[in-house]
């Protein structure tokens, strides 16, 4: 592991675990990463220090848990570069995230107006689509890719037309590693005044994000994902939207009045956070943010760049193995098949061996039947991962090969 980079590492001690006998080799980093001391230790101290709830008394805890709370907002803010604080909404995750807006949003539109999505987008962003055009008798396409895992540009201008008044897109396919022309896209969009929501789930560890560059108009994330805790998550939407948006949710908080003649909503970001937010959640967020601040996204990219291609190189050398995604302009994500061996069988056997990974259809079912497969492997790997631990996994996945031979 590079010298800069072994300090990383150490943050996170889980890492030192053993797993049947073996020293944990975690790389199932695109479900969820691990979490570094410093995020651990902000989530307990709320816990310990000033737990109250928030925006709801005088008293001097809820006075502290709501600075906390804000500030954390405020910090999220400016880690995606929004342009205020009302742009932040506190949700439970990206899953939630598209959920609000595929119900809010739809609910503006008419009969007969569509929403496009992708082939490659996780399930997440396919059946809350799906809901909302059933409610609200809407029309849902799909944005094809092409045979190396790359989106269709092309096609996906073929099915825009004066209906169409969304596009909801993966940054960066969980299964695929793609990394999709978002800038372009919202540029396609915007002409004809088409909105565009990104799913970051994938990207907001990986890539300098920058929403007022990117200019989309809606952008979800889960902390879980960039080295926070899980329940939380974020939805930024411009502020002229979410000022259209009609609540997700009712309930406390996200009111000014209420009588049973009718009631008032609270103005953004509260009229989206209905309820007791998770106070702790977006503490230890924002302290994610500074970790990864700290530890410079750039050069965590790089480094996690260098594990994929020397990963995906050896990878390539064995033999036998089938990968899906492009070749480059790709994510620290290698989805792939050993030929004759059922990727259940072979990940069974690696955990066996200490090593994490994940198998399956990754919530991508439709990608699954577009390559015509039931499931793969899938490696993904996040700053802390080393060489030595592709070496050994290679090593491991040489002697479930030798199984099955």
């Amino acid at each position: 592991m590079k010298p800069d980079m072994q300090d990383i590492r150490s943050q996170f001690p889980i890492l030192n675990k053993e797993i049947n006998g073996k020293k944990l080799v975690y790389f199932d980093n695109g479900a969820t990463t691990q979490k570094p001391l410093c995020v651990i230790d902000a989530e307990a101290s709320y816990y310990k220090e000033f737990n109250s709830n928030v925006h709801r008394g005088v008293h001097f805890l809820s006075t502290q848990s709501t600075i906390a709370f804000e500030n954390a907002r405020n910090t999220v803010r400016k880690f995606i570069n929004a342009t205020s604080d009302n742009e932040i909404i506190f949700t439970k995750g990206t899953t939630e995230s598209v959920n609000l807006v595929a119900q809010s949003f739809s609910s503006m539109l008419s009969k007969g107006d569509n929403i496009i999505v992708s082939r490659m987008e996780h399930h997440s962003n396919i059946v809350p689509w799906q809901m909302a055009c059933q409610m609200h008798g809407l029309e849902l396409r799909v944005a094809e890719i092409t045979s190396n895992g790359l989106l269709d540009l092309q096609q996906l201008s073929s099915v825009i037309d004066d209906r169409t008044k969304l596009i909801s897109i993966t940054h960066i396919s969980n299964v695929l590693g793609t990394i999709n022309p978002i800038k372009e896209i919202v540029d396609l969009a915007h002409k004809s005044n088409i909105a565009v929501m990104i799913d970051g789930a994938q990207s907001i560890a990986h890539l300098n994000i920058d929403v007022q560059k990117l200019d989309c108009d809606f952008f979800a994330f889960s902390a879980h994902k960039m080295y926070g805790p899980m329940g939380i998550g974020v939805l930024y939407g411009k502020e002229k939207w979410l000022e259209k948006m009609p609540p997700y949710q009712g309930g406390g908080e996200m009111i000014k009045n209420v009588s049973f003649e009718g009631t008032t909503f609270n103005e953004l970001p509260f009229k989206f956070e209905a309820g007791t937010p998770n106070v702790a959640g977006a503490i230890a967020l924002a302290e994610a943010t500074r970790f990864i601040n700290e530890t410079g996204i750039k050069k965590m990219g790089e480094w996690e760049h260098e594990l994929t291609n020397y990963a995906l190189g050896k990878l390539t050398d064995m033999g036998d193995v089938i990968f899906f995604g492009p070749v480059q302009n790709r994510s620290a994500v290698i989805s792939f098949l050993l030929k004759n061996i059922h990727p259940y069988d072979a990940g069974t056997l690696l955990d066996k061996m200490g090593i994490a990974l994940r198998t399956g259809t990754h919530c991508a079912e439709p990608l699954m039947k577009f390559f015509g497969i039931n499931g793969t492997m899938r490696i993904s790997f996040a700053a802390y991962n080393t060489i030595e631990e592709i070496d050994y996994f290679l090593e491991s996945l040489h002697k479930v090969k030798q199984i099955f031979e």
